[in-house]
């Protein structure tokens, strides 16, 4: 079972003055809300994850709904034989995370993961829903840290685009 979760940052905290409300794309993916990522395996006991403290937590979980999009594109959906593979670059770092869809399965994974250590393994469809449910349960705790960010209209679209999966 796939399990993705977050920590924000104490050595990285958001400048005092942020408008929540108002603060664009580029802030919401670039500039707040640092902290560190994982994505584990919780039945094997794996994962993968950032002890950097500086990773933009939202923008992480924004890329990660991007990417199991952009790893759907193949008309032959789970059919597919042919790989697609798509990466999530680290701001600030070299380091990446690294899909790679056959069929029904997504392999994951990272730069700083040793060559001993296997590739998280997933299902398609078990990525996308738990990504987007990271996603908005992500917005909502950080809209009760900072409740203006409720009012954001750059978080609604970005909740319209990614909507829950049943």
């Amino acid at each position: 079972m796939l399990d993705i979760g977050y920590a924000l940052s104490n050595r990285f905290p958001d400048p005092p003055q942020t408008d929540y409300r108002r603060a664009d794309v580029r802030a919401l993916r670039h500039d707040l809300f640092c902290g560190d990522v994982y994505l584990a395996d919780t039945e094997k006991d794996e994962e993968i994850s950032t002890a950097w403290g500086w990773v933009p937590v939202l923008d992480f979980a924004w890329a990660l709904c991007d990417i199991t999009e952009q790893i759907d594109r193949d008309p032959a959906g789970s059919r597919a034989s042919r790989p697609q593979h798509a990466e999530l670059d680290f701001t600030e770092s070299t380091d990446r995370l690294y899909f790679e869809r056959r069929f029904g399965w997504v392999e994951i994974d990272a730069d700083w993961m040793t060559t001993d250590e296997p590739p998280l393994r997933f299902s398609h469809a078990e990525l996308r829903r738990e990504a987007r449910d990271f996603l908005h349960d992500l917005i909502a705790d950080l809209c009760d840290l900072h409740e203006d960010l409720a009012d954001n209209p750059a978080v609604w679209t970005l909740q319209a685009r990614f909507p829950r999966l049943p």
